[in-house]
């Protein structure tokens, strides 16, 4: 298995500089995650894409749940959408759902078209609050630019959903979305994961020893993919 990808959750340009100096792969950036992660300012984009090298993913969530709101709100996260990738972004991450628990299809196509042909997006934690995970993955198959879900394997968290993330991992097929593994994880999800293939993991407070009301610290950072380089055996 390749080295794994390793994704920290970013609120500026200090975090994004302390993630990169802990080693690692990918920035998630987003702001507020009292709401669990929204939108940034653009020029929040602007510093960090400054700072670091490593690739950055975007949010692209105007509120607190899953839904997309109405047409103005997904109209002004359409907007914002543009505005990023006129500032260079060309990653982002985005997932909505309707009253039923499915994917809103429409709110998701008209976001993948907003940040244009070429962008890679990921498909959020949604997928852990859906009705049906199965037809939610099928009604998004094939949808330009979608490359990652990340995913516990349950809105509960990785505890609860680990058997689901095996599972999921085994069922795979070449050409499918990537999965990154996050919400909740700990390091010791990390062997069983690991043996399962899955080669993606996303982490937010866990790198940050004061909580969300500190800054991602690097030698947290450097803890987890040194984890991830050599990986304990399972027995």
């Amino acid at each position: 298995m390749s080295r794994p990808i390793f994704e920290v959750i970013a609120l500026d340009a200090d975090d994004a500089r302390a993630a990169q100096a802990g080693g690692a792969d990918r920035l998630e950036l987003v702001t507020d995650m009292s709401a669990d992660g929204l939108t940034p300012r653009r020029e929040v984009f602007a510093a960090v894409r400054a700072a670091v090298e490593v690739p950055v993913r975007v949010m692209l969530r105007g509120r607190a749940d899953f839904a997309a709101g109405g047409a103005q709100e997904v109209d002004a996260l359409c907007a914002a959408a543009a505005a990023l990738r006129t500032e260079g972004a060309d990653e982002f991450v985005l997932g909505f759902l309707d009253a039923d628990g499915g994917p809103d299809l429409r709110a998701v196509r008209m976001l993948a078209d907003a940040v244009g042909p070429g962008a890679r997006w990921t498909f959020h934690r949604a997928i852990d609050h859906c009705a049906d995970r199965a037809a939610l993955r099928a009604a998004l198959r094939g949808l330009p630019g979608h490359d990652t879900y990340l995913t516990a394997g349950s809105a509960r968290g990785v505890d609860t959903g680990l058997d689901v993330l095996v599972a999921e991992a085994a069922e795979g097929a070449p050409g499918d979305p990537q999965l990154m593994v996050g919400g909740g994880l700990r390091a010791e999800h990390l062997p069983r994961l690991l043996a399962a293939g899955i080669d993606a993991f996303h982490v937010g407070g866990a790198v940050r020893p004061d909580g969300w009301s500190g800054p991602v610290a690097a030698e947290a950072v450097r803890t987890w993919r040194e984890l991830l380089d050599a990986p304990v055996a399972v027995g």
